[in-house]
């Protein structure tokens, strides 16, 4: 799940070689950006302006910004990248690949948009994002990032003592039916054909969670579209104003498939990420990753953490490169 965003003044691609390119332009991209161009690197931002948190009216947890609503974070974010010099382009990532390196045999990377428009960077940092993969049931998705949530810490509160229903979708959700069970006292277990043993069916039973195994049929709304609870496969109507699901969680590939990043699966079908080390280091010479596309949990405050640091460590990468080529061209002028 995705929306787009409105569109925003892109600026110009640069027709020479920068330092590094940002595939995406969320928190992590935006917040590496930042840091890189704050360095006096030569940044440019790629991005689709299709955030994930594009549904929600507002980010929580994150202090000082806890409440934005998430256009404006990015517009904000956008201006300050733009301040110290970064350009933001508005598109889509269609290819990007190792090019042959300098002939100092520094490192090169070709971006192509979708529109054909091509750029050459000495290194990558991919902030990509991830896709939210809901269950197929009827109706769920229309109320995706408003009655239907994920995450106890980002909407939890706003959802207090509401009706909750726990949509299962694996092991998981059983972890959070205990988050929620902390932000409301009505709380139904809808388990889907997952499995329950008995110690987690005890401890239901301590925390008054109900448990429903009739399999859910559909989402039921009022007449002006709120939701009012599911229906399930014999017909019975369950009312629930808010519905929890925990979603698979797919790092976005799109056009990145030239860079061969290694990917790894997480247990119990949580999701699929990016492989990365520390400071969001790959296997990939010169390609950096960081957010959500390596990091399947982070919220926006961890994310940005990650492409800050991330960009420092670029930056260091490419003050080294810088110093060997300056002293191999001293070396050549002295004979």
């Amino acid at each position: 799940m995705s929306a787009q965003t409105s569109h925003y003044d892109s600026d110009a691609l640069p027709t020479g070689t920068v330092d590094v390119v940002v595939i995406g332009g969320g928190a992590a991209g935006l917040n590496g950006a930042l840091m890189l161009a704050r360095s006096r690197r030569s940044v440019v931002v790629i991005d689709s302006g299709t955030p994930r948190n594009a549904p929600a009216a507002a980010m929580h947890g994150f202090i000082v910004l806890d409440g934005t609503s998430p256009p404006e974070i990015l517009e904000r974010g956008r201006e300050q990248v733009r301040q110290y010099g970064g350009r933001i382009v508005f598109g889509e990532v269609a290819a990007a690949e190792p090019a042959a390196s300098s002939a100092g045999g520094d490192l090169r990377f070709t971006v192509t948009l979708n529109d054909g428009r091509t750029l050459t960077a000495r290194r990558v940092l991919v902030a990509s994002g991830l896709r939210d993969v809901l269950p197929e049931v009827p109706g769920l998705a229309a109320h995706w990032g408003h009655s239907v949530v994920h995450c106890p810490y980002c909407h939890g509160w706003e959802v207090l003592d509401e009706p909750i229903g726990i949509l299962a979708t694996g092991p998981l959700s059983v972890h959070h039916a205990w988050l929620f069970r902390q932000l409301t006292g009505d709380l139904i277990y809808f388990t889907r054909g997952t499995d329950l043993d008995s110690e987690t069916r005890a401890r239901f039973a301590a925390r008054g969670i109900g448990v429903v195994e009739t399999e859910v049929r559909e989402v039921v709304n009022d007449t002006d579209g709120t939701l009012v609870g599911v229906r399930l496969a014999d017909g019975t109507l369950v009312e629930r104003r808010v519905l929890a699901v925990a979603t698979r969680m797919e790092a976005r590939t799109e056009g990145l498939d030239g860079l061969k990043l290694p990917m790894e699966d997480l247990p119990d079908n949580m999701g699929r990420r990016f492989a990365s080390a520390m400071a969001g280091t790959t296997e990939i010479p010169g390609v950096w990753v960081a957010g959500n596309a390596t990091d399947l949990a982070a919220q926006v405050g961890a994310s940005a953490a990650a492409g800050a640091l991330a960009a420092s460590h670029i930056n260091a990468m490419l003050a080294t490169a810088d110093t060997d080529a300056d002293l191999a061209a001293a070396q050549k002028a002295t004979g």
